[in-house]
């Protein structure tokens, strides 16, 4: 899929996260922090403060850290003050790329490529490139490709700018909600993932039983309420959202996490309906470019590049067990 190195494309290297017979995803590099004064965050540089419309958000609809992104920034009602612009859902020889004749285009600086981006707003960056990623337009700098990272920034740091005052990580539930996340990145988020690109029996089993104990485990929590937190609907919720609304349209079928979908959970098919009514929300998911993307042609996993028709989801019916959430 091609990588940056010193800041240059080289389209055959292959920056890729399977090593031997086990999935291992890369860690983001470019991790500095909007603040509300510009002071420097937990890692990086400082000079990034707050402030409307000075953050552009690179995304893509397929990819699930891109979605948490999109759905914080839904949340927190940050549309009007970090505008986006959407790559197309494929890859190609140029990595991520815009196509302007489907209506992903650059709205920013008209690029071309995200390794076009990631070039101008680093110094000889070696590495992927992938989405999501911030771009300061008053630096012309990279922020972060960091998505866990971009979301709390989006919740902490834009005060007074945000149109809603909920804060998705309170301190009264930080412990918990580092537990969940800790809990069910490796397991469901990252397994899904360990799974499809297994290259061992062994190695698929192992993800598929870490997968499906989140699921079954996330099934029982829910039994005693409406979110992860109970009646607090935190960063944790924003972080399993994008697994769930892909299982049953990409995961199940692609990456063979087919023990049992997401529609056989009630409490899990309530919770995911829920979510999905929240303002905002709706808007993010999109479900037929999941099923195309997961699905398109690969060597190891799907060699004819077949599109399956089904199955058909619709998380816009009525939850059944909870009354819908109260709005944010």
């Amino acid at each position: 899929m091609g990588m940056l190195i010193d800041g240059v494309w080289d389209p055959q290297a292959t920056g890729n996260d399977v090593s031997g017979e086990r999935y291992e995803r890369s860690r983001a590099q470019i991790r500095n922090w909007v603040t509300r004064d510009g002071s420097a965050g937990p890692t990086g540089a400082s000079g990034f403060s707050a402030e409307s419309g000075r953050y552009h958000l690179y995304v893509a609809w397929n990819c699930p850290w891109a979605h948490r992104t999109l759905l914080m920034r839904a949340l927190k009602g940050l549309q009007p003050h970090i505008p986006i612009s959407v790559l197309a859902p494929r890859r190609t020889d140029d990595g991520w790329v815009f196509a302007p004749e489907d209506g992903y285009v650059d709205t920013l600086g008209g690029a071309n490529a995200l390794h076009e981006i990631y070039a101008a707003g680093t110094e000889n960056y070696t590495g992927r490139v992938t989405v999501p990623v911030l771009w300061d337009t008053h630096r012309s700098r990279l922020v972060s490709n960091e998505s866990a990272e971009i979301i709390r920034m989006f919740n902490e740091a834009f005060e007074g700018i945000a149109g809603t005052e909920t804060d998705f990580f309170p301190e009264k539930h930080r412990k918990e909600i580092e537990d969940w996340n800790s809990y069910i990145y490796p397991k469901l988020n990252n397994g899904v993932y360990r799974a499809g690109f297994s290259r061992s029996q062994e190695a698929y089993d192992e993800a598929v039983a870490d997968v499906f104990e989140a699921l079954d485990r996330i099934e029982k929590t829910l039994e005693r309420g409406m979110w992860l937190l109970g009646d607090d609907l935190t960063e944790a919720d924003v972080r399993l959202f994008p697994t769930l609304t892909r299982f049953d349209v990409a995961y199940w079928s692609a990456f063979k996490c087919n023990r049992r979908r997401l529609i056989d959970y009630p409490n899990l098919w309530d919770y995911a309906r829920r979510f999905h009514a929240l303002p905002g929300v709706a808007e993010t998911v999109k479900l037929e470019i999941y099923r195309q993307g997961y699905h398109s042609k690969s060597e190891a996993r799907n060699p004819h590049g077949i599109v399956p028709k089904g199955p058909i989801v619709d998380f816009s019916r009525h939850p059944g067990r909870h009354a819908l959430a109260k709005q944010v």
